[in-house]
Parts: C-alpha cells; structure tokens; sequence
C-alpha cells in the first residue's frame, strides 16, 4: 500500500502524518540523515524540540572554536614578539569577542534552519516528541507514522551530585557563552577536552583559571602527548589540580568555593561544570517503542539498530564516541540500512579526536598504554617538532608525533601533540582504517617545510635500526670491494 507523501494527512484524521523516515533531533547526525533521506526521495519528517543545529552548532563545537580563535589571537601577539614584531599590549574587548562567536553561529545556521529542509521537502515540526508505538511517534499534537525512525536526540551536560552545587550559580557550555563579562576568576570542574579548551580560551582573554579533575586531565589521551600540553597551560598561569574530586561547592560572599575531597579549597568568581555529558532520552517513551536504554545510552548493534528493527540510533544518545564527526558518519551507516536495506555496519577502529588548545592534541586508533594493556608487541616511533624545520622557522617547537605499530609495522594507532596536529592527524587516520604498513607512510613525498614532515620522519625510523645496522653496513662493504 503506498503511504502518502510526508506532509499529507492519513485516513487516521488530519493531524495524522505518513512518511518512509522520521528523524527525532535536529543535530548533526539527525540533519545529515534528513537531508539525505530527502534528496534522495524518501518522504521524511523531522523533529526537533530545540534550537536547529543542536549542540555542535549552538552551545559545543562552533562557538567554542570562535572563542579559541579569539583566544589563540591574543596570545599570537604575544609570540609574535618572540620572532622580531613588536604589536604592542595585548587588550581584550570581551563584548567583541562574544559579538564574534555570535556571529559565527549566524553564518552557520542557515545551513541547518527550518527553512533549508523545508526547502529539501522535509516535513519539520518543532515539539518534543514521544513514542506511542512501536511505529507511531506523537509531536506537537500530530501523530507520524513511519516505516523507519532514527533518534538522533544527542545528549546534554552531565551535572554531579556535588553538595552544594544547586545552591550556587554555575554554567555548562550551554550557558558560558551567555556570559556577561569576562570572569575575573574562572573556576573549572572537569579536566576533559570541553574544561581544558574552555580554560586554555578565558585564561588568554584574561581570566584568571583554576581546573579540577578527579583524575588526570584529558584522561582518554596518551600520557605522553597530554604532558605537553599540561606544560603549556601551567606556563600560561593556569592552576591544575588532578586527583581533585570536588567534594562541595559553596557561596562565600561573592566568591564561589569548590572544596575538594582531600582538602583543597578554592575561590573564584565564576564556576562552568564541565564534567562530560548524558545521553538525552528523557521523555521520549522508548518503552513504549520496544527500545532497550541505559544511563550510558541507547543500546544498539553495528548496524545501528535498536531493539526495534524499525528504529535506528546514532550519535551521543547511543555513548560511545561523542563526536560530531562520528554522528556524521554513524548517519551514513543508517541510511544505508534505512533506505537501501545494505548491511552497512559501523566501525570504530579509525575514530579520531581532536582537542583544540594551543599545541593541539589528536588522536587515532590505539594508544601505546591500550596496545600493551591489550598484551600486543608493539614498536613505538616518535619524531619531535623541535626537529622539524617548518616547526622551528615557526618559533613552534613544542610537542611531538607518536605512532604505535605492531612489530611487523602495520599501523595501530597515532597521537600528535603540536599545532595543527588536528590536521596533521589525517593521513594517519587512512593508514589505521586500511590497515596500512608504516613503509606506505614513510616511503611518502611530504613538501618542504611542512609540519607534516614529522609524521613521515617518525615513520621512516621503524626502519633506522636495519638501515643502519651492522649487517647493512657489511653488505655494503662488499659490494663496494666487488666494484
């Protein structure tokens, strides 16, 4: 029986929908979904409680980089004057700063606005929706009726039990872009990649910043690369407290007072929570769908279906890796299964990440600590920007590539700490997805003087020990005597 085209109303009444995909949530995965599904011709609706865009485009991804952009600006003039131009003092115009950030997420939002997917043929309601069946979703009084849905609702700011924290004011990354003024005295709860970019960002613009981390800061990356930047803050007048559990948090005055679990009490005028973030299910009705869900997220298989083979999941209401570059890419997968009914099936073998302080850290595939804890033979090979020579006519000596191959030197994992490494990262994400040997990598032409030098350079050292090995070294005596 052939449904009617999204839009029109069913004979079940005329606030009925009918529609071969219906997308909850209008972040980045869901919108990739929606604007596939449609161009391709399915009949799709989309709904979205919130803002378009969801987190990446309004609270996450964008503004914070407009902010760092801000931040890493004001601190260029200062290492300008380490290579000879003198620009003067350096002075902060936090209003400015926050009009740019505004203004960036302007320039971006038409790209994800009502009006683009209408424009596509996407039905677009703008209402919380919640399941009724196990193919009927009700939102904003109408009820749609799919032959499949996909929940891309995303996730939101995880706030601790922490004694104490309700009774103060604090922001999360929901919020901190709001704020009026530039803090005087920054406090952060959480080490992570969204505390230690936001901190690295108002210590620059002038802010005085304290973190604290129960744990070491950016816990997911390798030690080794995390040490660079942690010496790279602390020269920057940042104060870190790891192995700092906040235990409560108070009002003292007009200073907000975090005391932690051994002892450490410290003041500061504004506090931002920052201690990772929570699938968003709540008020969906997932029971009623036959959706299995936990605090961690929406249970799926590797072809991101739920419970319900009618319903797919994707992007940070599943956990897993919180990126919007893998809901972007868990939003391919889908609509192959979707609309085509291909096997597709994630992988996340070569998902990378990138934190974007100022050297920045990027990741992909294994970690030397996770091979070894995994019982692999692994070779580790380093190359340092102090010996790159694009690095140094830079005056950016700082940080290192390290790459984590198998003794027979197929490609593992690799982790890069220095500037840009989220672009240097990439050819490195290639060589974990295929599996690559290191000779592919090393025995590649990289241009002179590029950053990317270090990658090949720490790639060809897997060979060093046999190149310039005594048996090489014999060999070649005796072809010389032979002529």
């Amino acid at each position: 029986m052939m449904l009617p085209r999204a839009g029109m109303e069913t004979k079940s009444g005329m606030d009925g929908i009918a529609a071969d995909i219906c997308v909850i949530g209008g972040g980045s995965g869901g919108l990739s979904v929606a604007a596939g599904a449609a161009q391709m011709g399915a009949r799709t609706v989309l709904i979205e409680k919130g803002l378009m865009g969801g987190d990446c485009l309004n609270f996450g991804c964008v503004p914070s980089k407009a902010l760092l952009a801000a931040a890493h600006a004001a601190a260029g003039i200062g290492h300008a004057a380490r290579l000879g131009v003198d620009a003067g003092p350096v002075a902060v115009d936090f209003e400015r700063v926050c009009a740019h950030v505004r203004a960036t997420i302007a320039a971006i939002a038409p790209h994800d606005s009502v009006a683009r997917f209408e424009g596509l043929g996407v039905t677009v309601l703008q209402a919380a929706a919640r399941f009724t069946g196990p193919d009927t979703v009700e939102a904003g009084g109408r009820t749609v009726r799919a032959r499949r849905f996909v929940i891309a609702t995303g996730s939101t700011p995880l706030v601790p039990q922490i004694p104490g924290l309700d009774g103060v004011p604090y922001m999360t990354n929901e919020t901190i872009f709001d704020c009026p003024a530039l803090p005087r005295h920054l406090l952060v709860i959480g080490g992570g990649p969204v505390g230690i970019e936001l901190a690295q960002a108002f210590g620059r613009l002038g802010s005085r910043v304290t973190v604290l981390q129960g744990t070491t800061i950016l816990p997911r990356d390798d030690a080794e690369l995390v040490a660079v930047v942690r010496d790279r803050l602390l020269a920057e007048g940042m104060a870190i407290h790891e192995g700092a559990r906040a235990a409560t948090v108070a009002m003292d005055g007009e200073e907000i007072v975090v005391t932690t679990a051994d002892g450490v009490r410290v003041a500061g005028s504004h506090l931002l929570v920052a201690a990772g973030r929570r699938p968003t299910v709540a008020g969906l009705d997932l029971e009623r769908a036959g959706i299995a869900f936990s605090a961690g997220g929406i249970a799926v298989d590797r072809r991101l279906r739920t419970g319900n083979r009618r319903i797919f999941a994707l992007g940070d209401v599943i956990g897993g890796y919180q990126f919007t570059h893998m809901a972007g890419y868990q939003a391919g997968i889908v609509l192959r299964n979707a609309l085509f009914r291909w096997p597709a099936r994630a992988c996340d073998r070569a998902v990378p990440w990138a934190t974007y302080t100022e050297p920045e850290l990027a990741q992909v595939g294994l970690s030397e600590a996770t091979a070894r804890a995994q019982g692999r033979e692994v070779r580790v090979l380093r190359a340092t920007m102090a010996d790159n020579d694009r690095a140094r006519a830079e005056g950016r000596t700082e940080g290192l590539v390290k790459i984590v191959t198998d003794r027979r030197g197929r490609v593992l994992g690799a982790g890069i700490a220095a500037a840009h490494a989220g672009e240097l990262i990439q050819p490195w994400i290639l060589a974990v997805g295929r599996g690559l040997g290191i000779g592919a990598m090393a025995g590649m032409i990289a241009p002179y003087p590029t950053l990317g030098e270090a990658g090949r350079r720490a790639a060809g050292s897997f060979f060093t020990p046999t190149l310039y090995g005594r048996r090489t070294r014999w060999l070649v005596r005796l072809l010389q005597r032979l002529g």
